[in-house]
């Protein structure tokens, strides 16, 4: 069960059990990495509190802490549904391109579909930080290179202390 919270006319905030959350004890993985969820094609809610039990039995990551769920509109491809964006702090070890590729896999085991840029999906997940890190390579920019011009990345963000 969700609670819903009115934000303005345009942005929704989803609270639950495990939105947000905080892990009891300590991780033994070695980066501390922020994950920005997203999705609009289904029932995207469920499929967060899925991914959440898939990583949660996932030896290779630790959730250490999720954010509230946030309804916003989409931008760039602007017809289309709203999505919902969460934030997930986990450990790893996977170095920082190992790491991409395990979420590119997550994202494909949720059905998502690389049809054109800002398509609808039904999971998008995106590194926004990887401990403290800075990378620039041709399949992966960290930190995030538009986060902060994002409000579906930034009011979840500001709620699990980055």
């Amino acid at each position: 069960m969700y609670r819903k919270c009115k934000i303005n006319k345009r942005l929704t905030s989803f609270y639950n059990l495990h939105f947000p959350y905080t892990a009891r004890g300590k991780s033994r993985h070695r980066y501390e990495t922020v994950v920005g969820i997203g999705g609009n094609v289904g029932d995207v809610r469920r499929r967060f509190e899925h991914l959440l039990v898939v990583l949660q039995k996932d030896k290779r990551v630790s959730v250490v802490k999720t954010s509230l769920i946030l309804k916003n509109p989409p931008f760039g491809y602007t017809d289309q549904d709203d999505f919902f964006n969460s934030i997930l702090v986990l450990k790893t070890s996977m170095q920082p391109r190992v790491f991409l590729r395990y979420l590119l896999g997550l994202e494909k085991k949720f059905g998502r579909k690389r049809t054109f840029e800002n398509a609808p999906r039904t999971l998008d997940l995106d590194i926004i930080f990887f401990d403290n890190r800075t990378i620039h390579t041709q399949d992966l920019i960290v930190p995030h290179p538009f986060y902060t011009q994002r409000e579906s990345v930034m009011i979840p963000l500001s709620g699990v202390g980055r």
